[in-house]
């Protein structure tokens, strides 16, 4: 048996040695560096342990100032990322996280941070999945592992016009990397409404050979009535008109039935009474986040969903592109396209290098709104 590297953990090899090294960046420790944690003097925590001193919590969390750029990790491998925990004040949306890989001078990961950790508006919600877990009160968690070979760099930018803080720990192991491990790869996408029509982009534009492990969509709906009857459509390697993979409508995607309501009559029918939105979070797919119109200023319904690809992904030789319908209901049963405002975080692994992503949104088109 060829020796364990200490990367894809999970309960069966827990038991395994390895020689890989643990390390963890922290305000605790900006480095990771062994042995240099807990050292600091000057601090957010400064004051509350000015009787207590040295290594006693003077630096939990960081202050990033309006427009600011904050380099949070600069890790030479060959490594993997294993797990993220982030909490941030301020609005989530206005918070970029971004990830270079080996040399590369454009991200690979370039996301607003509320909508990587499948909380995309702004609001929190419960997640818990194997990929992403969200927990009290604002708690973000990745288990996305990220393997790399020579480099890697995180930063956190702040486009708001207020100071916001953040506490975060970021775990990687310093390992060997195996030939055929590829680079993890997260891209954000908005549009606001949905022009009539037409089918809304997750991602497109994917170049090399990787496979495509889940899809997180902040969906409002901007009509009455049943929103979800589109189907996702995965083109992969030169498929143009038609693609290789269909689906049959968009809660059944995200691995629902029935349009996520609970109450209905049997085979699901409208005879039942108390009608409602049953929000779920599962370890491959759920929708943890149902906002409800509440007659005043929360005008319309919004919903967070999420589907991981761990034990279905979506494999690729040399591009990949995905699309999905926004399709409701008119008159005499018809289908009607939707303008609804629409989020997404596409998450892949691929070989490097990246293909450069769209431009991300300005500050107006972000926005919650």
């Amino acid at each position: 048996m060829p020796s364990f590297n200490g990367l894809g953990m999970h309960l069966g090899n827990l038991p395994r040695l390895s020689n890989a090294k643990t390390r963890s960046i922290s305000p605790e420790n900006f480095t990771g560096e062994k042995g240099k944690g807990g050292m600091a003097t000057e601090g957010l925590g400064r004051e509350a342990a000015r009787q207590l001193g040295q290594g006693w919590k003077i630096s939990p969390a960081i202050k990033i100032a309006a427009g600011e750029e904050r380099e949070l990790a600069n890790i030479q491998g060959p490594g993997a990322i294993q797990q993220i925990w982030m909490t941030p004040t301020g609005p989530w949306r206005m918070q970029i996280l971004r990830i270079y890989w080996d040399d590369q001078a454009m991200p690979s990961v370039e996301c607003p941070i509320g909508d990587f950790f499948a909380c995309g508006w702004g609001r929190y919600a419960h997640v818990n999945s194997l990929a992403v877990c969200v927990n009290p009160g604002s708690a973000f968690n990745c288990y996305w592992e990220m393997p790399f070979r020579k480099k890697c760099r995180i930063t956190f930018t702040n486009l708001d016009d207020k100071e916001m803080v953040l506490f975060y720990q970021i775990n990687y192991t310093l390992t060997e990397v195996p030939e055929d491990a590829a680079y993890f790869h997260a891209q954000f996408r908005r549009c606001n409404p949905l022009p009539y029509k037409t089918d809304y982009t997750i991602v497109d534009g994917i170049k090399g050979k990787g496979q495509f492990v889940g899809t997180y969509m902040a969906w409002g709906v901007n009509n009455n009535g049943w929103w979800g009857e589109g189907e996702i459509k995965f083109f992969i390697d030169g498929d143009t008109q038609w693609p290789t993979i269909c689906g049959t409508g968009t809660e059944d995607y995200f691995c629902g039935s029935y349009c996520f309501i609970v109450n209905k009559g049997p085979g699901g029918t409208r005879e039942g009474k108390g009608e409602q939105y049953q929000e779920y979070s599962t370890p491959y797919a759920g929708m943890p986040q149902v906002i409800r119109p509440d007659g005043v200023y929360d005008a319309n319904t919004r919903f967070g969903l999420y589907r991981w690809h761990i034990m279905d992904p979506v494999r690729f030789e040399k591009d990949l592109r995905i699309t999905i319908q926004a399709l409701g209901w008119r008159s005499h049963g018809r289908y009607l396209p939707l303008q609804d405002d629409i989020a997404s975080v596409a998450y892949w692994y691929q070989t490097l290098p990246t293909a450069p992503f769209p431009k991300l949104p300005d500050r107006d088109h972000l926005e919650i709104i």
